[in-house]
């Protein structure tokens, strides 16, 4: 990112104000933001609607006196962040199994993969 000098307005002094280093995600949907190279205050959703959806949220959250940290899901929403947990859960217990029962290591590294790929989905809350 490069800054423009106070000094002379055709100054440029490259890096001065560098990134944090990890990526920003979305305020709302969690979609990677893309790097700026603009001053200024940084992005906080990746498009309009995402903004707007966000926006929504807080204001029906002022309405209905829920705190401002609080998570309102569905239903289904619920019923599918319960699902992927169980799958994680029985991943896991696949693992322990099959560590007690002495399996090899290329056993091990798929149900190892098979955990990461619930783990993956659980992220996903949106």
């Amino acid at each position: 990112m490069t800054v423009v000098s106070g000094d002379a307005p055709d100054a440029v002094v490259p890096g001065v104000f560098s990134g944090r280093g990890e990526p920003r995600h979305c305020g709302w949907c969690g979609r990677r933001l893309p790097e700026e190279d603009r001053v200024g205050r940084p992005r906080r959703y990746c498009a309009q609607p995402c903004r707007q959806r966000a926006y929504e949220r807080r204001a029906a959250l002022q309405r209905s006196g829920l705190p401002d940290d609080a998570v309102v899901l569905s239903t289904a929403e619920l019923a599918d962040l319960q699902d992927r947990l169980f799958q994680l859960r029985c991943a896991a217990e696949d693992v322990v199994t099959a560590a007690q029962d002495g399996a090899d290591a290329a056993e091990l590294g798929r149900l190892a993969g098979q955990i990461l790929r619930s783990a993956d989905a659980l992220e996903r809350l949106r």
